[in-house]
């Protein structure tokens, strides 16, 4: 029994090996990962669904929508889209009338507009000598020979301690070209940030770039730029992988160079106004209704309404809007609240931790419902920690990997349970139907095929026959030659009926020297045929003695066939049991099948 269980802790610890190196290797397929990241990503939009209800987003963030309502007023009071630039310098007036802290555009404003100059001048103006104004580029992989790269001054730089800029020289935040907004509005402030976004394998957006990589210089995002301003933030420190602001604010980064968002909730979280509303109390001179909304407030200005396609798909809402994407980048800067992803080391250890703890108490359960719960409540705490650690540590630690290793590991120990289990099983089963002398079937197993063959023939009306065989004179033989020597004739007549019989057959001992054939689906003249046959092999064979001495034997043989007439087993045997005895008074070393 310690041999059995120290091979089951062997095997065991060679499948948790297998298990984990399978992981390893499998990991350097790109289509793995990708299934692998997919049902990952997963894992964590369910988490965020459940941990954004214990979030409280920020009072002060509030948002000046483009919304549905709000495009329609402007298309019937303006006459189309994009609006006139002189609207956006009131809204700006109005704002700071209002005291607002931050006001942010989410609107690129590329290109000046040559048939109304006097409302870029106005927009201009309205910038002009402000700090609180920010305003949106973006950064892309157009050609340059469609657009040509422009250098950009070095005011709009992120302010930043770092050593190698080749760490942030990766496809996810290095590009090639910009759009950048007009040259009269850059020249009056250095309040613009970049509006780029990056969706993972399932269309999903899970992180921002705070930094971007624009020939060899980094740029800032946009709600970064206003984080820092309103931190009273300077300079940013690289260190570790993480992006630190001051003492009690940091951006960890994942290998790309992004940053985990943690979610607030769904589409208008942060509290809408739409935007008509702005314009109607700017033209009406409403400082109160302004006041009342944003003095003091941070206000991001962007477009909601579907039709301007600036919809996104997050981990709690497949429409949110990119102006709420922005906002809540910021918020998550404001509160010190991002995502900080687990590294690879620590996936790694824990999944052979967690498939070492499932492969040993499988090992040591014996009931399968005990073992079943004992996995799914393992998996269910894992998870139960996985979320606690997201909601009280912003720590996304992995479950994907420690699943496929826990249940792998369950699946195959199981497996070789059940394997050896059913080895035991045919042992023990092999034992107990087996003589020990001659290996043949026993006499309890034959009394079972004999009542099985019957019960076919009475439903199927299967023919089979009986051969009883006895060892001719055996009793003066054992006293002849001793009882060692009489067991070497057993097993050698035994093992001449063994290879004489078809596989359908059944050789049994039926008792001391008489034996027995239970000839399936066989008519009375082929089993009289076949006993005849196993006769003369007998009576030709030389059998050899514990001494090496060898000896002739005869047996003695009856046969018997089923009719419609016996209609118990017992009839049967008793009728082939007289036929053997008649071959005995008959002389011995013959077949009889008649009485």
């Amino acid at each position: 029994m310690k041999i059995k269980n120290l091979l089951l802790y062997i095997i065991g610890i060679i499948i948790i090996s297998a298990v984990i190196s399978s992981l390893f290797w499998l990991e350097n397929f790109k289509s793995f990962r990708e299934f692998i990241n997919k049902i990952e990503y997963s894992t964590f939009d369910l988490r965020q669904n459940i941990i954004s209800k214990y979030k409280i987003a920020n009072k002060d963030i509030k948002i000046i929508a483009v919304d549905d309502e709000s495009y329609e007023y402007i298309m019937n009071n303006y006459g189309s889209w994009p609006i006139s630039r002189s609207l956006w310098a009131d809204t700006i007036t109005s704002l700071k009338k209002a005291n607002a802290k931050s006001i942010i555009f989410d609107f690129l404003f590329i290109k000046p507009n040559l048939n109304d100059k006097k409302a870029d001048e106005a927009l201009i103006e309205s910038i002009k000598g402000t700090n609180n104004v920010y305003l949106s580029m973006n950064f892309d992989f157009t050609n340059p020979q469609v657009r040509t790269p422009i250098e950009l001054d070095k005011k709009f730089e992120a302010k930043i301690n770092i050593e190698n800029i080749k760490d942030f020289d990766n496809e996810y935040v290095k590009y090639d070209n910009v759009r950048s907004v007009m040259k009269d509005l850059s020249d009056v402030t250095d309040k613009i940030g970049a509006i780029n976004i990056y969706r993972d394998e399932d269309g999903i957006i899970r992180n921002l770039a705070p930094l971007y990589n624009y020939q060899n210089k980094l740029y800032p995002n946009l709600s970064l730029l206003v984080g820092l301003d309103l931190l009273n933030v300077k300079n940013i420190e690289f260190k570790n992988n993480t992006l630190i602001l001051d003492k009690e604010h940091s951006i960890p980064l994942d290998s790309s160079k992004k940053a985990i968002i943690n979610w607030y909730g769904v589409s208008k979280t942060y509290p809408h106004i739409p935007f008509w509303k702005i314009v109607k109390a700017t033209k009406e001179n409403d400082v109160k209704f302004l006041k009342d909304n944003f003095e003091n407030k941070i206000i991001y200005m962007g477009a909601t309404t579907t039709s301007l396609s600036d919809i996104k798909s997050t981990p709690l809402d497949s429409n949110l809007s990119g102006v709420e994407l922005n906002a809540t980048f910021l918020n998550n800067i404001l509160d010190n609240n991002f995502i900080k992803k687990s590294s690879i080391n620590y996936d790694i250890i824990v999944t052979v931790l967690l498939s070492i703890f499932v492969g040993y108490f499988v090992l040591k359960l014996s009931s399968v419902f005990k073992t079943i719960v004992f996995l799914t409540t393992a998996l269910v705490l894992y998870t139960s920690l996985s979320i606690f650690l997201m909601q009280q540590f912003n720590l996304w630690i992995s479950l994907v990997m420690p699943y496929f290793g826990a249940i792998t590991t369950f699946i195959l120990i199981y497996c070789e349970k059940y394997i050896l289990k059913s080895k035991d099983y045919e042992q023990t089963y092999k034992l107990a139907v087996t003589d020990g002398l001659t290996q043949m079937y026993n006499h309890r197993y034959f009394q079972e095929q004999m009542l099985i063959q019957i019960n076919n023939y009475k439903r199927y009306k299967t023919p089979f026959s009986l051969i009883m065989i006895d060892i001719d004179h055996f009793k003066k033989f054992n006293d002849t030659y001793g009882h060692q020597s009489g067991d070497c004739v057993l097993k050698q007549v035994a093992n001449i009926l063994k290879r004489n019989s078809r596989t359908s057959d059944f050789a049994c001992r039926y008792g001391g020297e008489e034996m027995s054939i239970i000839l399936s689906n066989t008519t009375n003249e082929n089993a009289i045929s076949m006993a005849q046959k196993i006769c003369q092999i007998v009576r030709e064979t030389k059998f050899t003695l514990v001494n090496n001495e060898t000896v002739n034997v005869t047996i003695s043989v009856g046969v018997a066939t089923i009719t419609d007439e016996i209609e118990k087993t017992q009839e049967l045997i008793e009728y082939c049991d007289k036929c053997l005895y008649k071959a005995k008074e008959n002389g011995r070393n013959q077949v009889v099948s008649e009485i």
